[in-house]
């Protein structure tokens, strides 16, 4: 909670909560990680805290990793483990950056609007600069965002069996997808 805390703070230095900024508590984040010898990694989180700035173009979110709910409860203890993400240790994944083609997108209007976004996340205790593609559609005040990106596990400092003989995948699929 002081985690989330700090990015909306950090996102939000001006007091008070005008139209420009949206949050939300209940964005998604699915991880995909299948591979052909196993199709069983694959979870989602539906419980994403998410903030933004539709002025400044800031964007963040911050997702618990006990959140992520796989099909399989082995498999959902493999994530958490000491030997894999470690979730009592590191509890959550943040994000936190901008829209960098702001100007292509107009929040005023309704639309589909393509949008580049650039930032940090942190997975496993380590910060990595990222870069997403994805799409913003504006309908009267309603806001939703979506990106799909692909994170190598090995960056984050997460190995394991299953990664090494092919169960999980090295590069898994992230899909992001916000409605404020």
């Amino acid at each position: 909670m002081k985690i989330t805390t700090l990015i909306f703070t950090l996102l939000f230095t001006v007091s008070g909560v005008s139209a420009q900024k949206k949050t939300t508590t209940s964005g998604t984040i699915n991880f995909d990680a299948t591979t052909s010898m196993d199709a069983l990694p694959k979870a989602e989180n539906k419980a994403v805290v998410a903030a933004l700035d539709t002025k400044t173009g800031g964007i963040a979110f911050e997702a618990i990793m006990k959140n992520f709910s796989f099909a399989n409860p082995m498999m959902q203890g493999h994530f958490n483990s000491v030997s894999w993400i470690d979730s009592d240790k590191f509890a959550t994944a943040t994000f936190k950056g901008k829209i960098t083609n702001l100007a292509s997108v107009d929040f005023s209007k309704d639309g589909t609007y393509a949008a580049e976004v650039s930032g940090d996340l942190k997975i496993h205790g380590i910060t990595k600069p990222i870069n997403a593609r994805g799409v913003i559609i504006v309908t009267g005040k309603s806001i939703a965002a979506s990106a799909v990106f692909t994170i190598k596990v090995e960056d984050y400092g997460i190995t394991g069996k299953a990664i090494e003989a092919g169960k999980v995948n090295k590069a898994p699929k992230i899909i992001v997808a916000i409605n404020f």
